[in-house]
């Protein structure tokens, strides 16, 4: 995406560059020191955003980069800061009901089921919350947090509620397994503290957009996988910073997939199974057909739970 201030609005993702950039940035490349694995090969620091419509259009090549690379890298997910507020006006979107249109365009090219519609609905005042709301969860647990993202990013990309509104992140972490009254004693103190941190972490590298994912190996070299890219992307960073990483073979069939991961795209069932992307849409549908798997329908695509 051009530094040009007329489209530089973070709710304007960019779906040739694949990501969604934030006003300004600083730079700041003396942060590597902070980056460095002290367990596995490589070290990945993943700078996302709760409501980054490009992040979620890489679930798939993450999650696969996860069952196949998992033991070889270790991730750090980082809150960014996509929407303080809507204290601005550019890339022709000022108001929330700009960004419906534009997510349901986002939505074809990624294939990924997004709902622009909560931007009419009951659209969000900011990013802000959702994202403290994740820091309060990784205190608590980390792999659960995960969890939590996923879950707030269904609830916002598929099911139109507005995930700023705490009795929606509440249900978000019961779902998931977390405490819902420590998460909000958290998200209201330390949580806020934690999310400064995101953001200063964030502005020292530079990271001007989302997804950005930092590649680090344990002598700090870097290197740098800037928006939404196809898997070979990803993988190839990890082998320029160890070469001698063997990838992981993992069961491919859906039984195995669904009880990793609760629900699954037909993109994302593709990527991971191998299955070509129209075949993979049907076999979906004769599971949800015959009452093995659930289908959540949106305007703009599927999502499919066990």
């Amino acid at each position: 995406m051009s530094n040009d201030t007329s489209k530089n609005n973070p709710l304007l993702c960019d779906p040739e560059t694949g990501t969604c950039e934030i006003p300004e940035f600083k730079s700041n490349e003396a942060a590597t020191s902070s980056a460095q694995s002290k367990e596995k090969p490589v070290k990945v620091i993943y700078f996302t955003d709760p409501i980054c419509s490009s992040c979620w259009g890489i679930e798939p090549q993450f999650k696969k980069l996860k069952l196949e690379y998992g033991n070889h890298i270790d991730i750090e997910y980082r809150m960014g800061g996509l929407l303080p507020d809507w204290g601005y006006n550019s890339g022709g979107i000022s108001k929330p009901s700009d960004v419906a249109h534009h997510w349901d365009e986002v939505s074809g090219h990624y294939d990924m089921p997004i709902d622009g519609d909560v931007w009419l609905e009951d659209p969000l005042h900011s990013s802000y919350p959702p994202s403290v709301a994740f820091k309060a969860a990784q205190m608590q647990h980390k792999d659960k947090a995960i969890l939590f993202l996923r879950a707030i990013r269904e609830m916002v990309f598929l099911q139109k509620k507005n995930i700023t509104k705490w009795e929606n992140l509440a249900l978000a972490a019961e779902k998931v397994g977390l405490d819902a009254e420590q998460l909000k004693y958290d998200f209201e103190n330390q949580a806020n503290t934690l999310f400064e941190e995101d953001l200063k972490l964030a502005r020292e590298f530079g990271v001007r957009g989302f997804p950005t994912m930092l590649f680090f190996d344990s002598s700090g070299n870097k290197e740098t996988v800037y928006g939404s890219k196809p898997y070979a992307y990803y993988e190839m960073a990890i082998l320029k910073l160890s070469p001698d990483a063997v990838k992981s073979e993992y069961n491919k069939d859906w039984e195995t997939l669904f009880s990793k991961y609760h629900s699954l795209t037909a993109k994302e069932f593709s990527e991971l199974s191998g299955i070509p992307r129209n075949e993979s849409e049907t076999l979906l549908n004769e599971l949800s057909d015959k009452l093995r798997l659930k289908k959540l329908t949106t305007k703009n695509g599927a999502i499919w739970l066990k």
